[in-house]
């Protein structure tokens, strides 16, 4: 089994930075893929980013590219989500999530075993 905290949300006005963070206890991280994903008030869980086991494979949605990066170090068992020139739209409670054997075609909520608890990032305009 996989335990996965979050940490790092916050209120940031826009055009501001957050690093959200995600530690893995349990196993080791390095066979499963880590996914980012948020959920707005009222609408439905969506995909952010995600990583390969090895980190050096990324996918992201298109509504982030070029604004969040996604990272990880097995040997810290921790993965992160910078973000950068944030938007009031990025408003959302941010999870991590973990699947054994996972790639970064795995861009469904669906297709994740093990979630982190969220962590809520509120950006003013």
């Amino acid at each position: 089994q996989v335990q996965l905290v979050e940490s790092g949300g916050g209120l940031v006005q826009a055009g501001g930075s957050l690093r959200l963070s995600c530690t893995a206890s349990g196993r080791a991280l390095s066979s499963y893929a880590v996914g980012w994903f948020r959920q707005a008030p009222g609408k439905e869980r969506e995909f952010v980013a995600v990583v390969a086991g090895s980190g050096s494979i990324t996918a992201y949605a298109d509504s982030v590219k070029g604004r969040f990066t996604i990272s990880r170090d097995n040997a810290k068992n921790t993965a992160w989500l910078r973000m950068d020139s944030l938007k009031p739209e990025d408003t959302a409670v941010y999870y991590c999530a973990a699947d054994y054997g996972g790639s970064v075609e795995f861009r469904s909520s669906n297709n994740y075993d093990y979630w982190g608890q969220g962590t809520q990032v509120t950006v003013s305009s």
